[in-house]
């Protein structure tokens, strides 16, 4: 009897072990919301290959975690515009906000939205829905994915499950929108998650777009160098693809640590910028940074520290005088004067036969703080010549 017992018991064990680790198929899923990817494609213009595939993968064909805890297909965070349900699931970091949906079908039609309301993902509806290696590619480009590999895993399951055929389905009906005539659903301004290499999200509400063309304006130049102004709102991965630059060429152009939204109407460089200005200085007025006039004059932000015996970007005082090019040593020994009056740092002139090794002793400092306080490239000293020997 107890035997029995003890059978039965291992069956019921197996039985429910067996349906906890049942998993869905890529096929079973592809059945599923095949129709409600065709639809989206009819209603907003992404391709049902495209959709289907990044479903197959965000959510491991339907098995993930978040999935079952939100209906979120495509692992869209909340982000300040979101105010319906959420949930908490960790990703990058631990207990990350994420969208919870009533429906799976609301997951997609919510991905629908996202991708047409982001300004940076509008070129991918200039391409033909049955460029599915175009959207791709261009996924990536956008900023949609982190993971280089990105393009070729969708492609590749777009290829093997046959995917085309639901886009094949759906492309008489595609819709022709207008983007400035785009009202359905829109999605607020999404931050730039970024740079693990490049943001989930991104963008300039599509609304906002429609009733300011002039969000980034035409291009122009200062100093030589292309730039436009872009106005506060405005994403750098927008201004980034719009201009067919490499984001993080764009932020290295404009001497910016990371990317995301401008918090300022500024001015943005498209090409580098020059190491001297095309006047010899400029007088700095109220609210000045030395990065502001860096943009301003369209000059590189060290050479401008250089030439104003400054290390580190900062407020300036109105009405200082700010050396736009290289000054006589005359004016840079009166420069450096100024500054250690201003900071109270201490002063050494370099006597005859002195070199850094002889003033550092005297001074009781290393000949590496005379060289980084002094912005010293070379050993070479002059006679004459105004150190910063303490600070």
């Amino acid at each position: 009897m107890i035997k029995k017992i003890f059978s039965l018991f291992l069956i019921v064990v197996s039985f429910i072990y067996k349906v906890q680790a049942q998993t869905i198929t890529p096929e079973e899923y592809i059945e599923t919301y095949k129709d409600i990817a065709i639809r989206e494609m009819k209603r907003m213009g992404v391709p049902a290959a495209i959709t289907l595939a990044q479903g197959i993968l965000e959510s491991e064909n339907g098995n993930s975690v978040l999935v079952k805890k939100s209906n979120n297909h495509f692992g869209i965070k909340c982000k300040s515009n979101w105010t319906a349900e959420t949930v908490s699931h960790d990703d990058d970091a631990a207990g990350e906000c994420f969208r919870t949906y009533k429906t799976s079908e609301d997951s997609y039609r919510d991905h629908s939205n996202f991708l047409r309301a982001g300004n940076h993902y509008a070129f991918l509806f200039n391409l033909d829905p049955s460029d599915y290696k175009g959207w791709a590619y261009g996924l990536k480009k956008a900023g949609y994915a982190t993971n280089p590999k990105y393009p070729n895993i969708l492609i590749k399951n777009i290829e093997k499950y046959n995917l085309q055929q639901y886009s094949d389905s759906g492309a008489s009906n595609v819709p022709k929108f207008e983007t400035e005539k785009y009202k359905d659903d829109p999605v607020v301004v999404e931050k730039d998650e970024v740079q693990h290499n490049q943001l989930k999200t991104a963008g300039v509400n599509a609304n906002e777009i429609a009733e300011n063309s002039s969000v980034i304006s035409p291009i122009f130049y200062v100093n030589g160098s292309k730039c436009i102004n872009a106005k506060k709102g405005t994403s750098l991965l927008a201004i980034a693809t719009r201009n067919n630059i490499n984001l993080k060429k764009l932020l290295d152009i404009n001497e910016l640590e990371e990317d995301g939204i401008l918090d300022e109407d500024q001015m943005i460089f498209l090409q580098k910028k020059s190491k001297n200005g095309e006047q010899d200085f400029v007088i700095a007025g109220k609210h000045a940074t030395m990065y502001h006039i860096a943009q301003q004059n369209g000059i590189q932000l060290e050479s401008l520290l250089g030439y104003n015996q400054l290390e580190e970007d900062g407020d300036v005082k109105p009405g200082t005088k700010i050396y736009l090019k290289a000054i006589s040593q005359s004016d840079q020994a009166k420069l450096i004067q100024e500054r250690a009056a201003a900071s109270k740092v201490v002063l050494y002139e370099v006597k005859p036969k002195e070199g850094l090794y002889t003033v550092a002793k005297k001074n009781g400092i290393t000949v590496q703080q005379i060289k980084e306080w002094n912005n010293l490239t070379s050993d070479a000293l002059r006679i004459g010549q105004q150190l910063i020997v303490s600070q």
